[in-house]
């Protein structure tokens, strides 16, 4: 296994609950087609990013969120201006709207990616910085680019798990990544995202995971009944305050204490050994 290339334990069998119930098909039927539509606005838009405020790309990015029939609730301060590295635990493909809802990002992301339907093509406009995760001998060079994309004064968004978990759990971070905010010299910024039901339980309804097709996946969140996702933009982490990116990721990662422990046998391990790797 390499840096880019982590695996959770986490499938769609045994992580995966539906919670209250599948919704009436017309709806989620309703729910597919109003994602469908936001998306093509967004194809459409893309080319005039520049032009287009911040404020409107957070809008979309909840308009998207909001058609697949989630409710959202944003809390915290403001994420700040400037060169910013983004850092979340990763449970689900809505997290990306999420994040941008926060602050438009540019997101560090795999390599297949981009060969999504629609999605894909976004990414690549929107400024994804493709990893390929099969050549571990890249990631000087992946680093020193998310580091010249700070340096620039941009936001750059990052998953350090490597990996979806289905929220019930989480994985340890890769911390190589923290050493982009340490070479540019930018804060870092966690957010921590949590998908709940309608009773305020952890919903795992919108995880994607394991051999999940992201076609299951958004099928699932679609016909989800009072699916709500809670992002919190927690306090910023100011450069220079951390030495090395492993006490900077270890700091990035306890921020996010208020996301459940393992719950499933399966998890314990994991969740039980260094929070940062690599």
């Amino acid at each position: 296994m390499d840096t880019w290339s982590p695996t959770a334990p986490c499938t769609p069998a045994a992580c995966v609950r539906r919670g209250a119930g599948p919704a009436a098909l017309p709806r989620a039927l309703a729910r597919l087609v109003a994602v469908t539509a936001v998306l093509a606005a967004g194809a459409a838009l893309a080319p005039l990013r520049r032009l287009v405020p911040d404020a409107w790309v957070r809008r979309w990015c909840r308009a998207l969120v909001r058609a697949a029939g989630v409710r959202v609730r944003i809390s915290g301060a403001a994420a700040p201006a400037g060169g910013l590295l983004l850092v979340a635990d990763h449970v689900s493909w809505l997290d990306i709207p999420l994040l941008a809802a926060v602050r438009p990002a540019r997101m560090v992301a795999k390599s297949e990616i981009r060969r999504w339907p629609v999605a894909g093509a976004l990414a690549a406009r929107a400024g994804t910085l493709f990893i390929e995760r099969d050549r571990p001998r890249a990631l000087p060079g992946t680093v020193a680019r998310i580091a010249g994309v700070l340096r620039a004064g941009a936001a750059v968004a990052v998953f350090p798990e490597g990996s979806t978990w289905c929220g019930l759990a989480r994985g340890r971070y890769r911390r190589a990544v923290f050493q982009s905010a340490l070479d540019a010299g930018v804060p870092v910024q966690p957010v921590r995202v949590r998908y709940r039901t309608g009773a305020g339980a952890t919903a795992t309804a919108a995880a994607f995971v394991g051999e999940d097709t992201l076609l299951a996946s958004v099928w699932r969140v679609v016909s989800a009944r009072h699916l709500s996702a809670e992002v919190d933009v927690l306090p910023a982490l100011p450069p220079g305050r951390h030495r090395d990116r492993r006490s900077l990721c270890a700091a990035a990662r306890s921020g996010h204490a208020g996301v459940p422990a393992a719950t499933l046998g399966h998890h314990g391990a994991a969740e039980s050994q260094n929070m940062c790797l690599l």
